[in-house]
Parts: C-alpha cells; structure tokens; sequence
C-alpha cells in the first residue's frame, strides 16, 4: 500500500508521497513514487504513482520511453494540454494492465495502479489530475482542491479542515505532512521517507523538493508537535452539562 496527494493551490501545487512497498508483513521495499519529467521548457509534469509495482513501473517507462523516441505518436511534450497529458497516460496504463491480465487473475485483480498527474503548460492554469485503473480521471477543483490515491481515508480529515485554493504553498506543504503523518500512524504499510514537492504556478519548475526519513529531525518534531497539539485541545474540548 501507499499514500500520495497533490493539492492544488492559486499560488500553485504541493505533492508528497511516501516510499514504502509491501508485499506483506516481511517484504517491505523503498520506491520513490514521485515521477518529474524531464520536459520541454514550456511545461512542468509530475506524476505520483499507488498500486501494483510492476505496473507503475512499467508505465514510468514507457513514458520516458516515448519522450525519447521521435516516432512516438504521442508523448509527454507532443501534447498541447495537461488533460491530454492525463488521457495519454490512462491509456498507457490500461494497456498495461490488460497485458498482465494473466497475472492479474492469478493475483486476484490486483495488478492496478493508480496515478495523479499534476503540472503546467505555459499560457495555461496549473492543474492536478487523477487518473483511475481504468484510465478515465477527474481533475482538482475549487470545491475539491485535493487529490489523494492509495490509502487514502486516514490522511483525508485533516485536508478536509485545512485545505482551501487561497492558502499558501508552504501552509499546504505543512497539511499535506501532517495527513501523511496520520496515515503513516494508522497503517504500517505506509511510511517513510516522505517526498514533498513545492511548484509555483506559473514558474514550470520545481520550486523545492525535499526527502525525509524516519530519522529526520524535522519530521520528527512536526510529528510531535502535532500529538502533543491535539492531546491539549482534546484536554480543552467543552464539557458535558453534568461535569463540574
């Protein structure tokens, strides 16, 4: 299992993902699952990646495969929108995935993958797009400013709270580290280290990207001051009308 969400942002996009891969209790392996691109100078293209390895892995390739070839009918810099760019790749992983139909019946359909698209084209918004097994996807919105993919349900409340278009990106940076703080608490198959990737919009490059791991101060400490947080206001909630 993983945990990635993009949110999108005015001032522009925040990714993060985790690093861990499991193929049971006593198999953990460490993959980044944070893709940038190396694209033309008019667009920026990340992409975060959940699910079955082998199929995440091959559809990173054939993307930079594609990039590579110059007969390649389609490609990541022959595409003239970033929802191109989002149907381009959803074919590429459906195709995937259909030819390990075999070893999907053996594994019990479990050779899905997942993927959030998220950059920009210049002359065009920043957008952040998530992309189905199936190859279909929805983009961020103003009333859905997050995209999240894998295991998703304990790192979603906190977005929920925070999350807005209009808070900065280091703000946002923050949330995005204390909803993968949360997953990686509640599900083991989630954990470090953590990517997290800043973009401004309009600057079609990355502005910063870090990598924690289990050791690293600051992760620590926002891990602890975010336990210690909740436990006082927990401490401070209003009482029942029968408490003295």
């Amino acid at each position: 299992m993983t945990y990635c969400v993009s949110i999108h942002l005015d001032a522009g996009l925040v990714f993060a993902s985790d690093s861990r891969t499991s193929a049971g209790v006593d198999d953990l392996s460490i993959y980044s699952k944070m893709h940038h691109f190396a694209t033309a100078p008019d667009r920026l293209v990340v992409l975060l990646s959940a699910g079955n390895l082998a199929t995440t892995q091959s559809v990173i390739k054939q993307v930079e495969r594609d990039l590579r070839n110059p007969d390649a009918e389609q490609h990541l810099n022959s595409l003239a929108h970033l929802d191109e760019i989002a149907h381009y790749i959803g074919e590429i992983s459906a195709n995937v995935q259909s030819g390990f139909s075999g070893q999907a019946e053996q594994n019990g359909g479990m050779m899905e993958a997942s993927f959030i698209l998220g950059g920009q084209i210049r002359g065009q918004m920043h957008e952040a797009y998530l992309i189905y097994p199936q190859g279909n996807y929805i983009a961020a919105s103003r009333d859905k400013p997050f995209l999240q993919i894998g295991e998703v349900k304990y790192g979603k409340p906190i977005l929920d709270r925070i999350i807005e278009p209009a808070i900065g990106l280091e703000r946002a940076a923050r949330c995005a580290m204390i909803s993968m703080d949360a997953s990686m608490r509640s599900n083991l198959s989630v954990g470090p280290p953590i990517e997290l990737m800043l973009v401004e919009a309009d600057a079609l490059v990355v502005g910063r990207r870090c990598r924690f791991d289990d050791r690293d101060p600051y992760l620590q400490e926002l891990s602890q001051a975010w336990s210690d947080g909740l436990k006082q206001l927990f401490l401070e909630l209003p009482r029942f009308s029968w408490e003295k």
